[in-house]
């Protein structure tokens, strides 16, 4: 298997202070307005976890009610990421941008009515398929507008939005159960007011110039980007041809590589995250830890930490770096909990905020490999599938962890999410691209220049 190419450096870019005024702002508008529905999937996952034992009580909930609900967004995700990613690829980015953000606000409002555990599920079902539909849709709309020497950079500051949101939501939750003793309904219902402020805000969008010049809209597709992109990045547009979409194309000889990297990359990284985080204060007080919903919030302050710093080294390190290590010292961090467990609460910790950290690390990679690997005909679809297909992990590993912990113990739960991470990091070290400073046509070729053979 041969090393990783290094990227030759790429035509002469201005720098981002010299960019257009009216370019930069647009971009980073649009970085931010898909970070905005990153937020509010960061803040719709982050509160579950914490209002858990509340609604518990309150419905009178089993233990597999328990994980039903707690995985029950990651389960639509499973069907949101490939239904929004084939419609955005059919239909085009723009319209989908909007419809995925109204599913939002609905489901957000929704949450302030539950009377019953089915219909808590069912809602955070519908609110997880547009999840699953905003990865889809709106990682490869950033990628196709983003020049190559920012693509990582916006890219990886994506996740730090959703750690923001999982973090406030969890900061937010924690205040009003514990100082206003709100209802669990209210702390939920909190998502709607980002879903409205962002939907707002992302109406009048435009349409992915890459799309339209893969939908035959040549022209059309051009003027969008001589308004909106650089003329290097509208140069490398030259490479887009009219391309029929199609889902055996994830599997073909030109990309099953990529498809199998991004999948089994993104399911190693949120598997043992969504598990520990759902669960964190049940967790932490069965280690010793005595307030586990302070711990908890201590642990995911950690992540938005690592988040940062990934968004800050990407560009400067590369993908690689910041991709392998960080797993094989997650795993290690576990594996530590998993033999000592009961030993000192301050190393359980100290571990955990290790774990914490590196995984945020490697993780803020994956909202940036699915949208790079793929071609336009099957960005979306690409990005969709990797999602749905890391829900599985996820969705497992939040309905397996409390049961695992009542028949197993914590220390055997924290060796299996260890070897999680390790084959993560195993996997990556054979398959994960660099690709850094290449054009996005080199980065999603058949067999590119990216990938390591």
């Amino acid at each position: 298997m041969n090393a990783p190419v290094t990227p030759a450096p790429g035509p002469s870019l201005k720098s981002p202070a010299a960019l257009d005024p009216q370019k930069k702002r647009f971009l980073y508008k649009l970085s931010a307005v898909i970070a905005g529905g990153m937020f509010i999937d960061g803040f719709i996952l982050g509160g579950i976890g914490l209002v858990m034992p509340a609604l518990t009580a309150d419905l009178n909930l089993s233990a597999t009610w328990q994980g039903l609900i707690g995985a029950s967004a990651l389960i639509g995700i499973f069907f949101g990421g490939p239904i929004g990613g084939a419609l955005a690829d059919k239909v085009g980015r723009k319209p989908m941008f909007i419809v995925d953000l109204a599913v939002f606000l609905v489901g957000s409002a929704a949450q302030f009515f539950v009377a019953e555990p089915w219909q808590l599920f069912a809602i955070r079902l519908l609110m997880g398929m547009a999840i699953g539909a905003d990865y889809a849709i709106g990682w490869p709309l950033l990628v196709e507008f983003s020049p190559a020497r920012l693509r990582g950079k916006l890219l990886a500051f994506q996740e730090v939005a959703w750690y923001v949101g999982y973090l406030l939501s969890y900061a937010v939750g924690y205040f009003m159960s514990t100082s206003l003793h709100a209802d669990w309904r209210i702390i939920l219902g909190m998502s709607t007011i980002p879903s409205l402020i962002v939907f707002l805000l992302r109406l009048g969008s435009p349409e992915s110039p890459r799309w339209l010049i893969s939908k035959g809209r040549t022209k059309e597709g051009l003027a969008i980007a001589h308004e909106y992109m650089e003329e290097a990045d509208v140069q490398d547009m030259a490479n887009e041809k009219p391309a029929r979409a199609s889902f055996s194309k994830l599997f073909s000889r030109q990309y099953r590589k990529s498809t199998i990297f991004v999948c089994m990359f993104w399911v190693c990284n949120v598997t043992p995250y969504f598990a520990i985080a759902t669960f964190a204060p049940i967790v932490l007080e069965s280690l010793g830890v005595e307030d586990g919903l302070a711990g908890a919030l201590l642990l995911n302050s950690v992540v938005v930490a690592g988040s940062l710093a990934s968004m800050y080294l990407i560009e400067r390190v590369g993908r690689r770096k910041l991709s392998i290590p960080p797993m094989w010292i997650a795993a290690v961090a576990l594996v530590i909990i998993g033999l000592f467990a009961h030993v000192s609460p301050m190393i359980i910790l100290i571990c955990f905020m290790t774990f914490s950290f590196f995984n945020a690390v490697s993780t803020a990679l994956t909202g940036v490999y699915p949208g790079e690997v793929f071609p336009t005909e099957i960005r979306g679809l690409g990005v969709g599938f990797a999602a749905a297909f890391s829900r599985i992990g996820a969705a497992a590993g939040t309905f397996i962890l409390p049961m695992s912990v009542d028949s197993l113990g914590v220390g055997i739960t924290m060796m299996i999410a260890a070897s999680i991470c390790a084959l993560g990091a195993i996997i990556s070290q054979y398959l994960a691209p660099e690709t850094k400073g290449l054009s996005l046509s080199d980065t999603s070729a058949p067999l590119g220049k990216a990938l390591v053979k």
